[in-house]
């Protein structure tokens, strides 16, 4: 799933892409929406909530889209198909006189008037890439509810809006949390989420993801896709378990030496 920089840089892009143009093709390819009339209309900015696009519309309209776990908006000249994969993927279609925009494979995408986003957004926590981002309104929402695993309360966006499953496991691991670690147990909550908005915010302008200060693809991570392999820290084998929802189970790295194995007590899984 996409992380909360990468719907940033989405964002940055539709709106430098299609802000003050007036649409010549609008297409929404879901069936509640297919016959809205959005051609003839202006852009008047596209802005990302967390990890929701709002692409905002003259007459008080607003596009809401998400990337979910492996959609993409990608941007081309007038008259090209953007490249992001095949046609009967895209779900949305825009087109001025000089870009075109195609949303591949969101799960969701609606027309909301722009005075009710909140209808859509008003859920999520402080935006971590937001103007509003509030580091002590984020610690206070994950505090209050001491006993749930800090690996899980930091994937919720009620708490915080933008972290995805990489941001999840480096952020464990450069804070020497067991993902399991009761939230009530974390030593300093404060300063765990403000190590989530440095990160983020470093990581916002860059094409590659980097947690570790060295910007090579092969040593830009501490912990995240590298189950089995020797830890960067400590040396020993990074792992990987199941962690969330019995239903929606996401996979989340971490070394059980630097972070605590499980049923240790120093914060590991069944602890």
């Amino acid at each position: 799933m996409p992380e909360g920089d990468t719907v940033w840089r989405a964002a940055r892009a539709l709106h430098e892409g299609l802000s003050g143009a007036v649409l010549r093709q609008a297409e929404m390819r879901v069936p509640r929406f297919a016959t809205a009339e959005l051609a003839g209309r202006r852009v008047r900015e596209t802005t990302a909530r967390g990890k929701h696009l709002l692409t905002r519309l003259e007459g008080g309209l607003t596009l809401h889209t998400h990337l979910g776990m492996s959609g993409a908006w990608r941007l081309a000249r007038a008259g090209e198909r953007p490249a992001g994969g095949p046609g009967h993927e895209i779900r949305v279609l825009l087109a001025t006189d000089e870009r075109v925009a195609a949303g591949f494979r969101l799960p969701v995408v609606e027309l909301l008037r722009t005075v009710e986003e909140d209808a859509a957004v008003g859920h999520l926590g402080p935006d971590l890439l937001g103007p509003d981002w509030d580091g002590a309104e984020a610690a206070r929402r994950l505090l209050a509810e001491p006993v749930r695993p800090v690996g899980e309360a930091l994937l919720d966006q009620r708490n915080l809006a933008g972290v995805g499953n990489v941001y999840r496991a480096e952020l464990c691991f450069m804070a020497r949390l067991a993902p399991w670690t009761p939230v009530g147990e974390v030593p300093d909550v404060r300063r765990l989420v403000e190590l989530a908005h440095r990160l983020l915010v470093v990581n916002r302008d860059r094409a590659l993801r980097c947690t570790t200060g060295e910007p090579r693809r092969d040593r830009a991570l501490w912990v995240y896709g590298r189950a089995g392999r020797p830890c960067r820290r400590c040396g020993g084998l990074v792992a990987v378990e199941q962690q969330g929802p019995a239903d929606r189970p996401r996979p989340v790295y971490w070394c059980p030496r630097c972070q605590g194995a499980p049923g240790s007590g120093t914060g590991g899984k069944g602890t």
